[in-house]
Formats: C-alpha cells, sequence, structure tokens
C-alpha cells in the first residue's frame, strides 16, 4: 500500500501561461530540497490559453509527484482550492497562486511552523509590491473584519498558507458554495500562527482580483462567518425610529405653536433622504444574507471537473 505524501502543494490555476514555466523551474527545486515525499495538484480553472496543455505537459514530465485537475469552465480561485483539497492526500496541506508573488522557496518556512505544533500556518506579506489603493482597501478590511467576525488574520489576502490534515478533512465535509478558506482553517485550528512570507512582483500577466472582485470576498467572509451586520444595522434603525419619533414631536410642537413654516422644507428633504439611504442600505443587506440562501438551498456542486491527470497506482502484488 502507498503511503501517503508528507505535503501536498495545491495551486489554482487560470490563464497563467507566461507564468508556468517560470513556476515550474522554481516549485520543484524548492520541494525536492525540502527531503520529504510531497505532491503538486494544479487545479485548472476553466483557462482559455495554453495553461492546460503546460500543465498537460508537467503531468507527463513528472507524473509521480504531479495531478492536475481540469474543471470544465471557470468556478473561480476558492472552489478551485476545494477541489485541490478533495484531492489531496497529504499529511499537510499548502496553497500557492500560480503567480509566484509568494516564492515557492518559502514553503518551508510555514512547514517548520507546522513541526512546532501549529496546526494552520497563516502568512504575512514581508514587503508587499501592489498599488497604494490595494494597501489601503486591505488594511480597512482587515480591521473591519477583525471586529465584526473576530476572527485574526493580519494578511488575508496572502494565500500561501498550510493546514494539517485534521482541518483539511473538516473543510471537506463542509458543503457551502460560498466562503473564506483561510477564515473557516482558522476557525476549526487549536493552535494556528502566522508566519512572514516574501512577496514579489507578479511574475507575468495580471491580477484576476478588480475591485469589484475584493469587494465581493469580504461580502463573503463578513456575511458568511458573523450575523453581525444584520444586528448593527438591527440596532441604527431602532436609533432612527426612535429620533425620528422625536423629530415629529418637535415639528408637529412647533406647528401648533409657531404655525406653518418655510424654512425647514430643505432638513425635511434631507431627512427623508437619509432615511431612505438607510432603508436602500438595510435592503441590500437583507439582500446579501437571502442570496446566499438562495444559492445553498439549490444545492447545486461547487464545480464540474472534466478530467484528471494522475498517475494510476502500482497494481499490489499477490500475496505468496
Amino acid at each position: 500500500m502507498t503511503l501517503p505524501p508528507h505535503v501536498s502543494v495545491v495551486i489554482p490555476v487560470y490563464n497563467e501561461q507566461a507564468v508556468l514555466p517560470a513556476l515550474f523551474d522554481r516549485l520543484y527545486p524548492a520541494l525536492d530540497a525540502l527531503g520529504v515525499s510531497y505532491e503538486v495538484i494544479f487545479v485548472n480553472d476553466g483557462s482559455k490559453d495554453q495553461s492546460a496543455r503546460l500543465l498537460a505537459d508537467q503531468f507527463h514530465a513528472r507524473p509521480e509527484v504531479t495531478r492536475v485537475v481540469l474543471f470544465n469552465g471557470n468556478f473561480g480561485q476558492h472552489r478551485a482550492i476545494l477541489a485541490g483539497f478533495e484531492y489531496s492526500r497529504g499529511e499537510r496541506v499548502v496553497t500557492l497562486d500560480a503567480d509566484l508573488q509568494n516564492p515557492p522557496e518559502d514553503i518551508g518556512l510555514l512547514l517548520a511552523e507546522m513541526d512546532a505544533g501549529h496546526d494552520y500556518v497563516g502568512s504575512i506579506r514581508r514587503q508587499r509590491n501592489d498599488s497604494w489603493w490595494r494597501h489601503v482597501a486591505s488594511r480597512a478590511m482587515n480591521r473591519l473584519r477583525e471586529r465584526i467576525t473576530h476572527i485574526k488574520m493580519t494578511d488575508q489576502g496572502c494565500m500561501m498558507r498550510a493546514y494539517s490534515r485534521r482541518i483539511i478533512d473538516t473543510i471537506n465535509r463542509c458543503n457551502e458554495l460560498y466562503t473564506f478558506i483561510p477564515a473557516l482553517a482558522y476557525q476549526f485550528a487549536q493552535n494556528p500562527t502566522e508566519v512572514v512570507v516574501g512577496h514579489e512582483e507578479r511574475f507575468a500577466g495580471e491580477s484576476k482580483y478588480s475591485l469589484y472582485s475584493l469587494i465581493r470576498l469580504n461580502f463573503d467572509l463578513m456575511t458568511g462567518f458573523s450575523v453581525v451586520p444584520l444586528q448593527v444595522f438591527s440596532l441604527i434603525g431602532t436609533l432612527v425610529s426612535l429620533l425620528s419619533g422625536v423629530l415629529v414631536v418637535y415639528l408637529g410642537g412647533r406647528r401648533l405653536i409657531l404655525g406653518p413654516e418655510e424654512g425647514g422644507l430643505f432638513t425635511l428633504f434631507a431627512i427623508a433622504f437619509l432615511l431612505i439611504g438607510l432603508a436602500l442600505f438595510g435592503i441590500g443587506l437583507l439582500g446579501e444574507y437571502i442570496g446566499r440562501i438562495y444559492q445553498e438551498v439549490r444545492q447545486r456542486p461547487r464545480y464540474v471537473i472534466d478530467a484528471v491527470l494522475e498517475q494510476s497506482p502500482a497494481p499490489e502484488s499477490p500475496q505468496p
């Protein structure tokens, strides 16, 4: 019986043909230098370029340590990682982006922390080479997320992380469509930690995360792990209702005492617009939660796999 590898490296791939040759040249030597058994699981997330062909070529070059999962469409980075988790066999699982912004040579740093007894190892980018608006947006969302969900991640945007087999098996039992994997793992971890890793400029191509994608990711994080946004809005609604009641009484008193007034018309308009804005925000917030419920109750598959490239296990020798 073949023993499971010591570590599985899961890498989602989407339109990365310009990066993959350099990734292969750095990843496999870095893993060979660790001196442990490993497997690399590439998940092609419906790439429209030559990424699938390059992954197939790499599988044929290193079939003993390479597995390729091919989606039949684009399902998103997180679902690609979840598929990699499903197919992983290692005692420890490391996730890595294909863009080489996090050096594969730092995988050993994460494994060393796991050797020290940690079951989940997050990462912090040593020197971020992103645009200024991504710095600002990331810091703001990190603070907001920590206050709402009580999940402490210094750098939630870095996907270079290590997970124990127990955490991976627990994540695989979760069936939710929309989640944030590092936050989910943090909830299941008993002894989490973080380690500082390198951060380089993207080797080639461009980021697949737009501003809208980042906003959507944080909505998934906050609405998927907390009902605090609903509770806060309920408190705001209660407070606004009380203040509105006080205002109505005040304006009614002025009407009775001073008579009709024209000067307060624009003030009433401003108050009305404020209340309408709050109502629309609340409807949108409720829609976010209801939309998540709608997606879950349909019970559609997270992804559809077109093919899996892997080496067939060696047949067991007959017993004498």
